[in-house]
C-alpha cells in the first residue's frame, strides 16, 4: 500500500473508535479478549478514556451508571463467546430502562464461521431481544454508516441499548478516511425531540380543567427528558400533587409541598398510596403504569380517575389503563404545551402534608431505635443527614431499594438517585456507582447494597482500588436474600427454603482489596463511621449488620397484612 492510499485509509478498529469520538464519547468499559485485539491496539493511540473492568456484565452497568447521570450514551465492550453473554444482563437493564448504551462485541472472523471456531455464537440473534437495535457487521466500509445508525437508534424516540459485533477480520480491513463523520448531537439523550399532537393537548386541557384532584404520576421519563422545570410549574398552576415511580425520583423536588414521594408496592407507603386513590384525574407522564408503580394495576383502580397518560413510545398509554386522552411525544415538549393552555386553579394540598407527615412519622420513629440489628431505617436516616443535595445515591434492589426509595429524600431535580428496576438484578450498584462517578466526578457518589448483591460484584473493588475512585460502599449485611425470604413469610406461611446463606465479614473482604473499611453493629456508631467513610477522598466501605427483611417493617405492600 503507497504513502497516499495509506493515508487515507483507517483500518476497522480506528474507524470504530473515531466513530465513538465523532459521538462524543470520552470514556469505554470493557475488558479484553483475544478477538479483540486490532481494537485494544486502536484504543492505545487514541484519546478515549478506556477503564478495564473485572467482568463485562459490569462494564454494562459502568455504562448505564454513567449514561443515567451525564444524559449521554455510555459505551461498554468485550470480547466473543463469554463476553457476549455476560455482557447481556446489562443491556436487558438498560434497554428495558430507555436508558442508551452501546455494547461492542469483537466477534470470530466472518471467514472462520461455521467451522466450529473457538468461541463462535450468533451475536445477532442473542442480543435482539434485548436491544432497541444490533447488527453484526461484515464489512469493514460498513462501520461508520453502522456507528452512525446505532446512535440514532440509541438516542431518538424512546432511547434503548444496541449492540454491534466486529468480526476480527473486519477489524482489520480498510475504512475510507473521509467516511468518518457523525452529527455529535446524537451522542446524548433525548436526541431529535418529537411533540405532541395539538387536538389532543385541547383534549387533556379540557379534561384538566374539569378535574377537583389532579395527580401526576412520573415515570423516569422526566428525568430522562430533562423536563422537570415544565413538570414543576404545570403541577403548581393547577396545585396538583406529583409522585414519582422508583425511577422517577428527581422528578420534582421531594421536599416540596406538591411531592408525594414514591408510590406502589415497592416504596410505597398506605400514606401515598391515599393520595392517588382521592384523585379523580391521573396524568401518567414518562411512565407505563407497569406492576410495582399501580401495586398490580389496583391504585389507580381501573376506572376510578379519568387517565392522560404522556409518553414519547406510542406502544404505552392503553396498554394497562383505558385512556381518556393520550399525549405521544417528548415529556418536556409535552409539558410545556400544557403548561401554556391551562389555567390557575386553586387546589387543596393538605392531603399531602398529612400523608408525608404520617409517613415520616412512623419512619423517624423506627430510625430512632437503638435495638439491634440495626434498623434499615436507621442507615437511610444516618445517610440523609450526611450527603450534600448534589451526592449521588445507587441502591441495589433488595434491601436498599424500598427503604431509600421511600425515605430518602432528594433535594433537588435532577438524576440523584437510581436504581435498576426494569429487572432488578442484584450487583448492580457498585458498578453503576463506578459509571456515576466516571460520568460526574465531582459529586459524592455512594453505592447501598445487600450482602447479596455485594457477593456478585465484589470483584470490581479491585477496579474502584486501580483508579483510587473515593466511592463510599455501603453493605446492609444479615447472610439472607431477605426479598425471597420476606416472600416466603407472608405468602407461604414462613415455609423457609434455601434463602440463608454464611455470614461474611465485608470489611476484610474489602479490606484485602485496598479499602478503607469498618464493620458496624452498635448503631450510637453508625453516624461517625459513616460521616468518615462519605468524607474520605479514597475508596470506603461500611458493612452494617441490619434486621432482616422478613423481620422488619419495609415499605413493601405484598408484604403488609
Amino acid at each position: 500500500m503507497n504513502k497516499a492510499v495509506e493515508l487515507a485509509t483507517l483500518s476497522g478498529a480506528e474507524a470504530a473508535v473515531e466513530m465513538l469520538r465523532a459521538h462524543g464519547v470520552e470514556v469505554i468499559f470493557g475488558l479484553c479478549g483475544d478477538t479483540s485485539l486490532p481494537l485494544y491496539d486502536a484504543f492505545s493511540r487514541n484519546s478515549v478514556k478506556h477503564i478495564l473492568t473485572r467482568d463485562e456484565r459490569h462494564a454494562a452497568y459502568m455504562a448505564d451508571g454513567y449514561a443515567r447521570v451525564t444524559g449521554k450514551v455510555g459505551v461498554c465492550e468485550g470480547p466473543s463467546g463469554g463476553g457476549a453473554t455476560y455482557i447481556l444482563p446489562g443491556l436487558a437493564e438498560a434497554n428495558e430502562s430507555s436508558i442508551p448504551i452501546l455494547a461492542i462485541n469483537t466477534d470470530i472472523s466472518v471467514s472462520s464461521r461455521g467451522k466450529f471456531t473457538l468461541t463462535e455464537l450468533d451475536q445477532k440473534s442473542l442480543f435482539k431481544p434485548v436491544t432497541k437495535w444490533n447488527v453484526v457487521l461484515n464489512r469493514s466500509a460498513d462501520i461508520p454508516r453502522t456507528f452512525r445508525a446505532a446512535f440514532e437508534a440509541m438516542t431518538t424516540g424512546r432511547p434503548g441499548a444496541a449492540h454491534i459485533a466486529l468480526p476480527f477480520d473486519v477489524q482489520n480491513g480498510p475504512v475510507d478516511r473521509a467516511d468518518i463523520w457523525a452529527d455529535p448531537t446524537l451522542g446524548s439523550f433525548p436526541a431529535r425531540r418529537t411533540g405532541p399532537d395539538a387536538s389532543f393537548i385541547e383534549m387533556a386541557v379540557k379534561l384538566i380543567r374539569k378535574s377537583k384532584n389532579p395527580v401526576f404520576i412520573c415515570g423516569g421519563g422526566v428525568v430522562i427528558s430533562g423536563a422537570e422545570s415544565e413538570l414543576a410549574e404545570l403541577a403548581e398552576k393547577l396545585s396538583a400533587p406529583v409522585a414519582t415511580t422508583i425511577s422517577g425520583k428527581g422528578s420534582i423536588d421531594e421536599r416540596c409541598a406538591l411531592s408525594v414521594g414514591v408510590v406502589g408496592s415497592n416504596g410505597g407507603t398506605p400514606e401515598t398510596r391515599a393520595v392517588i386513590d382521592a384523585a379523580d384525574l391521573v396524568i401518567f407522564v414518562g411512565c407505563r403504569a407497569g406492576s410495582v408503580t399501580t401495586e398490580r394495576w389496583r391504585h389507580p383502580a381501573p376506572g376510578a380517575a379519568r387517565i392522560i397518560h404522556i409518553d414519547v413510545d406510542p406502544a404505552v398509554p392503553g396498554t394497562n389503563y383505558q385512556v381518556d386522552v393520550p399525549l405521544i411525544g417528548d415529556a418536556r415538549l409535552c409539558l410545556a404545551a400544557l403548561k401554556e393552555q391551562v389555567s390557575v386553579a386553586e387546589g387543596d394540598l393538605s392531603c399531602v402534608d398529612k400523608a408525608k407527615n404520617e409517613k415520616f412519622s412512623k419512619f423517624e420513629k423506627l430510625a430512632a431505635s437503638n435495638d439491634t440489628p440495626i434498623k434499615p431505617e436507621r442507615v437511610v436516616f444516618e445517610l440523609q443527614k450526611l450527603l450534600d443535595p448534589d451526592a449521588i445515591v445507587v441502591a441495589d434492589p433488595g434491601t436498599p431499594c424500598p427503604y431509600f426509595s421511600a425515605f430518602f429524600q432528594t433535594r433537588k431535580t435532577g438524576r440523584q438517585f437510581f436504581s435498576n428496576r426494569a429487572h432488578g438484578a442484584l450487583g448492580y450498584a457498585m458498578a453503576a456507582s463506578v459509571g456515576a462517578h466516571f460520568g460526574r466526578p465531582s459529586v459524592k457518589t455512594v453505592a447501598v447494597m445487600g450482602d447479596g448483591s455485594f457477593g456478585m460484584c465484589v470483584g470490581e473493588l479491585e477496579t474502584v482500588v486501580r483508579h483510587r475512585l473515593p466511592i463510599a460502599f455501603v453493605v446492609i449485611s444479615n447472610a439472607v436474600y431477605g426479598w425471597i425470604k420476606a416472600g416466603q413469610k407472608a405468602g407461604y406461611g414462613g415455609r423457609y427454603f434455601s434463602v440463608d446463606f454464611g455470614v461474611t465479614d465485608h470489611a476484610r473482604v474489602a479490606e484485602a482489596f485496598g479499602v478503607k473499611s469498618w464493620r458496624v453493629e452498635d448503631p450510637s456508631k453508625l453516624q461517625s463511621v459513616l460521616k468518615e467513610a462519605v468524607n474520605s477522598k479514597e475508596p470506603t466501605l461500611v458493612d452494617i449488620v441490619c434486621q432482616p427483611l422478613h423481620e422488619a417493617q419495609a415499605p413493601v405492600s405484598e408484604w403488609v397484612a
